[in-house]
């Protein structure tokens, strides 16, 4: 594992003696967001005029595979916690398709989860980093605006990522990655294919993030306690298949670190699933388990 990674608990952008303050400071409009997120609502307001079945079903596929592929094992499992290594042509194609998620580009993502991972992991918290304002309040904050912190911590991402050239690439561009898609989906498939392929995909992808954390940090079954953690996490089982295994919260918050997040039987987690076919065909490799990490002292059943 990269030693970036070494550490399978750590806030990997954020390190312990960075200083910062996660509970005062203020909500901030995001314009170029905010926008965009009003762009991709209205074209999923206007899809269901122009319904076909083949659109509802180029939704379905790309929506499953940018949420298995680039979300959950390219963005979250393999980029910020680096729970597997695989090699450099898949790691791109894997940040491709999380960018074409809709919600920002790899850089933009390390940053926004280790500020939150960080933010939850202290005393306390600003409501925007744990959920804990009202469902309006938190819907708007969180696709309509960023969080400006008084005293902000010091957060530095890896070189290895923060200066690779394609990832910067995506960064500057993540919103114009959905132009070609967009080309050849209205090419093939006319306004149906366009707004269920790219505007519906995205609005559902988006929101349903922003909804399953905001559940994943309030209520739900719990099997762990971080104790040195201002904000616990709960599951939320309904969630599983639709987010790849990623609803497993409380179990993630106990091994972030760990590429497996649905541990227990029942407990379906496709990106995993995908992990593990990937090392049969060698292209994936040191994926780490619950097992296979060491001993979290902090870490106490519920």
């Amino acid at each position: 594992m990269s030693a970036d990674h070494d550490d399978p608990y750590a806030v990997h952008s954020i390190g312990p003696d960075t200083g910062g303050d996660a509970l005062n400071g203020h909500v901030a409009w995001s314009p170029a967001t905010s926008l965009w997120q009003a762009a991709m609502l209205a074209g999923t307001l206007a899809a269901p005029v122009f319904f076909s079945l083949s659109g509802l079903a180029v939704f379905f596929v790309l929506t499953g595979a940018t949420l298995l592929v680039g979300h959950s094992v390219g963005f979250h499992r393999r980029l910020i916690h680096g729970s597997f290594e695989s090699p450099r042509w898949l790691d791109y194609l894997m940040m491709w398709l999380g960018t074409l998620v809709g919600m920002s580009g790899p850089l933009g993502m390390i940053a926004a989860h280790d500020l939150r991972d960080w933010g939850q992991r202290q005393a306390a918290c600003h409501p925007y980093l744990s959920n804990r304002a009202g469902f309006w309040t938190d819907y708007a904050w969180n696709l309509h605006g960023r969080l400006v912190l008084d005293a902000p911590p010091r957060q530095v991402i890896p070189p290895r990522i923060a200066h690779d050239p394609f990832y910067r690439f995506l960064e500057r561009t993540w919103m114009l990655q959905q132009v070609p898609v967009a080309l050849v989906l209205f090419a093939i498939g006319g306004w149906s294919w366009l707004l269920w392929g790219v505007a519906a995909r995205i609005c559902v992808s988006v929101t349903g993030h922003w909804y399953v954390g905001r559940l994943a940090h309030r209520t739900g079954p719990q099997s762990w306690l971080v104790e040195t953690s201002g904000v616990q996490a709960h599951d939320v089982p309904w969630a599983a298949i639709p987010t790849m295994g990623e609803a497993w919260h409380n179990n993630h918050h106990a091994w972030p670190g760990s590429a497996r997040i649905g541990l227990y039987p029942g407990q379906a987690d496709w990106g995993f699933a995908l992990i593990r076919l990937l090392e049969r065909l060698g292209l994936a490799w040191n994926v780490r388990t619950p097992e296979t990490l060491p001993e979290r002292p902090e870490l106490a059943r519920a």
